[in-house]
């Protein structure tokens, strides 16, 4: 078998099948990135394990139309891809060289939330639950048909990491499963039901908080792009990072003014912290990140630094 993966994602569901004792042929991989300030070059997390492992490793710049790379697929001749987390649409004539096909590991319930960004647009979307699908992939983007599911229930205090990191190891186990019960033949698919949702990627603008939103949305933006890319807004034209924050109503703050233009600081207080109106509800701001500044818990910052009340941010 191959397996297409290149984050940490896929790194978890490589050494699951690993241990699992299945013959591994290649590890396919997007390419090594420089990182840091001396941008020295870094395996990406697949493939530092199979060349520790000693499984040889492929990173194509392009896959499509790329027929070096297709034949040395097809002289390998894996019985199955596994695709994680690879950032790349197999094309058709990959797709069709496995005996038994590609299966996709897919970071949610589907059909809802195919796309890239399925773990964001679930916590931002405020979902209770969302989960792991294992598919036979076809020729769309996660459209195809369906073999295993595992409910994993999001929790109000979860954020993209957090829930990143359960969906990452149910994922390895459900791998795992469902490879057995494909190589046994004990498993049939079923085909997508089509109420689809899609999960696009998210961009840095896609992560400006909007205060004519509620509160309650504005949170689950913030736990949604919690830690990468990270919500923001401006307080008179800077920007300012926000990692964690909380909702309440109207009447829970003394200070609040339920006209206030939503964006309004209603309170700046070190002892009390920072409100915000918004829409629909009071937004507390907890952890806060200034320009070219630390993350730092929204009373100790206010210790040291003033946000004049009244003003208006966006």
């Amino acid at each position: 078998m191959f397996l297409c993966g290149t984050p940490d994602f896929a790194l978890e569901t490589l050494k699951a099948i690993f241990e699992a004792g299945h013959n591994i042929l290649a590890v396919v991989s997007q390419a090594d990135k420089k990182v840091g300030r001396g941008m020295k070059v870094q395996m990406t997390p697949t493939k530092e394990f199979a060349v520790e492992k000693g499984i040889k490793v492929l990173q194509p710049e392009k896959i499509r139309k790329n027929e070096e790379f297709i034949a040395e697929i097809r002289n390998l001749n894996p019985d199955i891809i596994v695709v994680v987390a690879y950032g790349k649409i197999l094309p058709k004539e990959i797709l069709e060289i496995p005996r038994l096909g590609c299966m996709n590991v897919h970071g949610s319930l589907l059909p809802k939330y195919r796309g890239a960004a399925p773990i964001q647009w679930a916590i931002i979307n405020g979902e209770d639950k969302t989960g792991i699908t294992t598919m036979k992939m076809d020729e769309g983007m996660d459209t195809g048909d369906m073999y295993l599911t595992k409910e994993v229930v999001i929790e109000k205090d979860d954020t993209y990491g957090t829930l990143y990191e359960k969906l990452k190891l149910e994922g390895a186990k459900l791998a795992v499963e469902t490879l057995e019960k494909i190589n046994d033949g004990t498993i049939e698919s079923t085909k997508q039901p089509d109420d689809f949702t899609i999960a696009p990627m998210i961009f840095k603008e896609d992560c400006k908080i909007d205060f004519n939103k509620s509160a309650k949305e504005i949170t689950n933006l913030v736990r949604g792009v919690n830690p990468a890319p990270g919500a923001w807004f401006n307080i008179e034209d800077q920007i300012f990072k926000v990692w964690k924050t909380d909702y309440v109503q109207f009447d829970d703050l003394e200070m609040a003014n339920e006209d206030a233009v939503p964006g309004t600081i209603l309170v700046s207080d070190s002892k009390k912290g920072l409100y915000i109106s918004t829409k629909d509800g009071i937004l507390s701001i907890l952890e806060i990140q200034a320009p070219n500044m630390k993350k730092m818990e929204i009373k100790e910052y206010l210790r040291g630094h003033s946000i004049k009340e009244k003003i208006v941010v966006g």
